[in-house]
């Protein structure tokens, strides 16, 4: 599953982030890195973008963005 199907106020945990170069470089530094936890806050009427709390703090994430992101649930 992808952290764009996951329903709004659930956890979950990043498995992989796909990707290349300098975009997995951006997600990384955003905090989205292998193993840490992700609770989705709220999605946009349109679906992006996606509002998510990682390591602490609130991120709003592109909804292309946050398909490349594979997720377990918690």
């Amino acid at each position: 599953m992808t952290l764009r199907e996951v329903p709004v106020h659930t956890t979950v945990k990043v498995v992989k982030i796909n990707g290349e170069g300098a975009f997995r470089r951006r997600i990384m530094d955003m905090g989205i890195t292998k193993n840490s936890e992700i609770y989705v806050r709220k999605v946009a009427p349109l679906g992006d973008p996606v509002e998510i709390t990682v390591r602490g703090y609130e991120l709003s994430l592109r909804r292309d963005d946050a398909e490349s992101v594979e997720v377990v649930t918690v």
